[in-house]
């Protein structure tokens, strides 16, 4: 296939994902209540084999040429295209979500948030790592060579993860983000998602089964974080103070900003972490304040609007429900990821002295996944640790979950849920 024909190829691709993304999520937020974003999960797996596939098998695979069968190392080049689309997205995303994120509220009303949190991480873990070892063993889930402990972990964190940026919007847009309850949830998932992601950083380097990849990207990870935290962090207020100074964002320190974010992302990458945590480090090292906004103003619509969807479809093509025989399994997880989650963070607030209702509307959300948990069955399909089933179970957990969010915080608080969040970034 020419040059040519590979751009070619690709706008067409990019015509599809965004009309279809677009429709489906208007289709969502109009009658089912959901956000924009939310519903590009779920149009990501349409437009994969599971129906797209379907429906019209030989346009499907025209259009989206196979071979991404699960754990394929070699793509067709148009897919490949997108692939290097999608991953450039997600860094770009974790930067703004790292840009979004507030360390403070690990300090701030922490007593309050600490059993919630324990409840959001114990339970869910305890339930996906039995399940994970029910399952050792089989490969219809696990990666050949995978130890059953190995298994087991990768499926606790799994279903540890929350979609934070989504708990965080949901909260801010409602202006309830620094009362009690906006307190509590916020403090417990980011909490929640700080454990998950060590979890896998540990899964991975076990699954390698070598003490110098374990060294470099366990070790290695926690001095890249202090360096950036605190001996980066501080040089890059210049980039603050020179944005307040000037009243814009100068292309000089766009640039230079984007330079920090891609050799972060770049540098975790190689010692074996992923580019995620390295875009997410950066983005919790830069300037807040107009530094911030601006930063926001500029990117989250190409990022949520054009690259989100791209990483949604993407992950799509890869997830196949014919693949998912054994649906006692499936209901297993989605059952063991709400009970562990939505459930008991919900008793551990009441218990923390929430009234009912408040408990219910954090469990609802704490209960999300969101992209986040795409972005971690990703990681691990990839790294040969999940099947093609277990990785299709995965992605249709998150999507059930997250769907769920939304409607049930609007049951639960009725007409003071007055407007939905909008899309950037929503998950």
């Amino acid at each position: 296939m020419s040059d040519l024909d590979l751009m070619l190829r690709l706008l067409l691709q990019l015509v599809v994902i965004l009309l279809v993304c677009r429709v489906v999520g208007w289709i969502g937020k109009r009658f089912f209540g959901q956000t924009q974003v939310v519903m590009e999960m779920l149009a990501g797996v349409l437009l994969g084999p599971s129906l797209f596939g379907k429906i019209s098998p030989v346009y499907q695979a025209w259009l989206f040429p196979v071979s991404i069968a699960p754990g394929a190392k070699q793509h067709h080049p148009s897919l490949s295209i997108l692939y290097c689309f999608a991953q450039l997205g997600l860094v770009l995303y974790m930067f703004l979500v790292g840009l979004e994120f507030d360390g403070e509220l690990l300090k701030k009303g922490a007593k309050s948030a600490l059993a919630v949190s324990l409840a959001g991480i114990a339970a869910p873990f305890a339930l996906g790592a039995a399940l994970g070892l029910a399952l050792a063993g089989n490969l219809t889930y696990f990666g050949a060579g995978v130890a059953p402990l190995n298994g087991a972990l990768y499926l606790g964190a799994a279903m540890c993860i929350t979609a934070f940026p989504m708990l965080a919007r949901i909260l801010f847009e409602q202006g309830i983000a620094n009362t009690p309850m906006g307190t509590l949830a916020l403090a417990a998932g980011a909490s929640n998602d700080v454990v998950a992601w060590i979890m896998l950083a540990v899964v991975i380097a076990v699954n390698k089964a070598n003490a110098h990849y374990a060294l470099n990207a366990i070790g290695g990870g926690i001095l890249f974080a202090v360096f950036v935290m605190v001996f980066a962090r501080p040089a890059l207020a210049a980039l603050g103070r020179a944005v307040e100074r000037d009243g814009k964002l100068k292309s000089t320190t766009f640039l230079t900003m984007m330079t920090c974010v891609f050799f972060s992302a770049w540098f975790t990458d190689v010692i074996g972490v992923y580019a995620v945590f390295g875009a997410f480090l950066a983005g919790a090292a830069m300037p807040r304040g107009l530094f911030a906004k601006l930063v926001r103003e500029q990117l989250e619509v190409p990022v949520t609007t054009l690259f989100l969807p791209l990483f949604f479809v993407y992950s799509g093509l890869s997830t196949n429900i014919s693949f998912v025989t054994p649906w006692g399994v499936a209901l297993l997880v989605c059952g063991a990821a709400i009970a562990g989650k939505g459930i008991a963070c919900a008793l551990a607030a009441r218990f923390s002295g929430a009234d009912w209702r408040e408990a219910w509307a954090i469990g609802s959300l704490m209960n999300a996944r969101g992209l986040m948990e795409l972005i971690l069955v990703n990681i691990a399909r990839d790294a040969g640790i999940i099947t093609g089933t277990l990785y299709t179970i995965l992605v249709i957990m998150a999507v059930v979950t997250t769907l769920m969010a939304s409607p049930l915080y609007r049951w639960i608080y009725g007409p003071r849920l007055a407007k939905l969040p909008e899309p950037a970034p929503a998950i």
